[in-house]
């Protein structure tokens, strides 16, 4: 008896962390989505990544521009120094992902 209580007393936690965390995602793209101009977006994204977390999403940002136009990974790798990984990882998510790299690319190209 003791076995099933605690196993329903973890899964209730579970499920409490799981929702706590899907509102801690909505209430970050809630945020990221109210940014008006670049400036915004700049001093947000400083403040809210360490230096290293930024440089990992600007070097993802940057190879799928130069994915986008065609160009194999060597030359990418020779072009960022971005590793041959993250180079892979990056294409992957732009063919198999939820199509955000792509809706904001897209977008982008025709501002």
């Amino acid at each position: 008896m003791y076995y099933h209580i605690s196993t329903l007393v973890n899964f209730m936690k579970q499920k409490q962390l799981s929702q706590a965390a899907n509102e801690s995602a909505n209430l970050l793209y809630e945020a990221i989505a109210s940014l008006q101009t670049l400036e915004e977006a700049k001093a947000f994204f400083e403040d809210l990544c360490t230096p290293t977390e930024l440089q990992a999403m600007m070097d993802r940002w940057w190879v799928v521009k130069f994915l986008r136009q065609g160009k194999p990974y060597r030359e990418i790798y020779d072009l960022t120094g971005v590793s041959l990984t993250t180079i892979s990882r990056v294409a992957r998510t732009l063919e198999l992902g939820e199509g955000g790299y792509r809706l904001i690319a897209e977008r982008i190209e025709k501002m």
